[in-house]
């Protein structure tokens, strides 16, 4: 009798005892649920310092992946060197058919007629063309040899012909016409008159026609490239020069410390005699 009165609690403890569960319960609540959120927005926060950081990472890999584009002779680009520029490979294909018929490209305006790439791919990628100094003359301080007018000449000047001069010529037709004026445009001028015969495609007696009425009178001012210190692309600008020969001449210089005279070059395979004398004509050997 005396333990049940211990437990005998009348209405006023019972609510005490109630009401002080109730705040327990609240604060148990309210610590487990503070906790759940504060664990749940760490970890977000941290997630996106650490994306945040791989984005970074990202970003400063796909800068240095672009690569860097260096000055180059647009007439000897290859398949890799295209494709790091962003020409297509119908782009490619037109210059790679264009250079095997050992046809030359002179001016950023010549690269985009025969790739045809657009305005905004030629805008991007013709600041980086280097041309031969031949083609460019814009070194001063290699040799340069100038030539005077044939006055006493009555014929016309066949650096001046235009297409309906010639296509009136007997023999002469628009085809061979054009590719007399191409190949003029081509080498920058011609030298002298013989360098008709060198037109592929072009008949030896419409070569003869053409000489009766134009002969070279304003040759044009030539800067010689120096055989001892050029470099194979530059070489293999030279009309009757390919890749494969300059790389030769390269050689050869190196072996015998350089070239004394043009005339060591028929030691060369690939350079005949005939080749040899229009060769010359844009050769120095600054000895």
């Amino acid at each position: 009798m005396k333990l049940k009165s211990h437990l005998m609690l009348d209405s006023k403890k019972r609510s005490g005892i109630l009401l002080l569960v109730v705040i327990f319960c609240g604060c148990w609540i309210f610590y487990f649920w503070s906790s759940r959120n504060k664990t749940s927005i760490e970890p977000n926060a941290e997630i996106a310092i650490y994306q945040a950081r791989i984005d970074s990472l990202k970003r400063i890999k796909s800068v240095k992946s672009i690569p860097k584009i260096y000055p180059f002779n647009p007439n000897f680009i290859t398949d890799y060197k295209g494709y790091t520029l962003g020409l297509s490979t119908e782009e490619l294909d037109k210059l790679f058919s264009f250079r095997q018929k050992e046809k030359w490209i002179n001016s950023a305006e010549d690269f985009q007629e025969v790739t045809g790439v657009s305005d905004s791919l030629l805008a991007v990628i013709s600041p980086y063309f280097k041309f031969p100094d031949w083609v460019t003359n814009s070194k001063t301080s290699q040799t340069t040899k100038s030539f005077s007018f044939k006055s006493f000449n009555p014929q016309n000047d066949l650096n001046k012909a235009t297409f309906e001069s010639l296509i009136s010529l007997p023999e002469m037709t628009e085809g061979s016409a054009r590719l007399i004026l191409a190949y003029r445009k081509k080498i920058g001028g011609f030298i002298e008159d013989n360098q008709l015969y060198d037109i592929y495609n072009v008949k030896r007696n419409q070569v003869i026609e053409v000489k009766k009425e134009f002969t070279v009178k304003s040759k044009p001012v030539i800067v010689l490239i120096n055989v001892n210190t050029a470099n194979a692309s530059d070489l293999a600008t030279i009309p009757f020069l390919t890749f494969d020969i300059a790389r030769s001449i390269i050689d050869y210089r190196i072996l015998n410390e350089g070239i004394k005279n043009l005339d060591e070059l028929l030691k060369i395979d690939g350079i005949t005699p005939y080749k040899l004398d229009r060769i010359k004509l844009y050769l120095s050997t600054n000895q």
